[in-house]
């Protein structure tokens, strides 16, 4: 759904105090796993050769390519086997205290709603395609797992500091919009590519966006929109880097730097980058 409906201030009835709930997935209608089927087609054909290995192996390990919307409580076994992760299913976005608790403990939080078929191409908030297809496959990835846990950990931290903003660009330019180097070129991660059918492409080919070697306190002083492709895509050199700078990192100092530094427009480079690609920012809006 694209309204309010699943942005809560309170846990609805029948939620857990952790505001988790049941998947219900015998709930599920068949036009809805179907409209699952039918994004997972097309995506499953144009990621090989676009997302990165750690991504591709998830997907096969984790048998997310059985029709219908998967089940939480099967893939968490699975999950549970190969990182200690696990999926829970809860109502619409959750508070960040809620949201950095669940991720520190190894949890996934996960719609459990999915989209309408008039709504294939975008969607505001995430949904069980989103949240599964885009974000599951790489918890199976060891590595990943750990860093994701680290970032739950420094979430936590991050609300007493009055530093979310900045922590969530972190978040942003990895776990969402984020790219890897591998041997084979630029590979996506990000779950916000991995599942938009026209980002998976745009993200890699087009002339328009920067691409840039990530260096933490420049992704946190960098804006980001909701509303648009990025143009700026910060790339990982490893996934083992990007946890080694997770969890070496005093983040208190570092904070109270960027506090005392202006944000960095959407779009801009500036001294000190290591630019992979420069853009055009021809797809930029006004």
């Amino acid at each position: 759904m694209a309204d309010d409906t699943h942005v809560l201030d309170a846990p609805p009835p029948g939620a857990a105090a952790d505001w988790t709930i049941d998947q219900h997935w015998d709930a599920y209608t068949q036009e809805e796993h179907a409209t699952w089927d039918t994004l997972f087609a097309r995506q499953a054909q144009l990621l090989p050769g676009r997302a990165s290995e750690a991504w591709l192996k998830g997907l096969d390990v984790l048998k997310l390519d059985r029709p219908g919307i998967p089940d939480f409580r099967v893939l968490s076994d699975r999950l549970m086997a190969l990182t200690g992760w696990q999926v829970v299913a809860v109502p619409g976005l959750v508070p960040d205290d809620v949201f950095f608790d669940h991720m520190a403990n190894r949890r996934f939080v996960a719609g459990n709603f999915i989209r309408r078929p008039d709504q294939l191409d975008y969607l505001q908030e995430p949904d069980v395609f989103h949240d599964v297809f885009g974000h599951v496959p790489m918890l199976a990835d060891p590595v990943f797992a750990d860093y994701l846990a680290a970032y739950g950990r420094g979430g936590q931290r991050a609300l007493g500091l009055d530093a979310l903003r900045y922590l969530s660009r972190l978040y942003w330019y990895t776990v969402e919009f984020g790219l890897v180097r591998e041997a084979g070129g630029l590979r996506i991660f990000g779950a916000g590519i991995v599942s938009s059918f026209t980002e998976s492409r745009f993200a890699l080919e087009d002339d328009s966006p920067d691409r840039i070697l990530l260096d933490l306190e420049r992704v946190m002083r960098t804006e980001y929109r909701i509303d648009d492709f990025q143009q700026t895509y910060f790339v990982v050199p490893s996934f083992d880097e990007l946890l080694r700078l997770t969890v070496e990192t005093d983040f208190a100092p570092l904070y109270e730097r960027l506090k005392q530094q202006p944000d960095i427009p959407v779009g801009t480079v500036v001294h000190g980058d290591t630019v992979l690609t420069r853009g055009t920012q021809a797809r930029v809006r006004g």
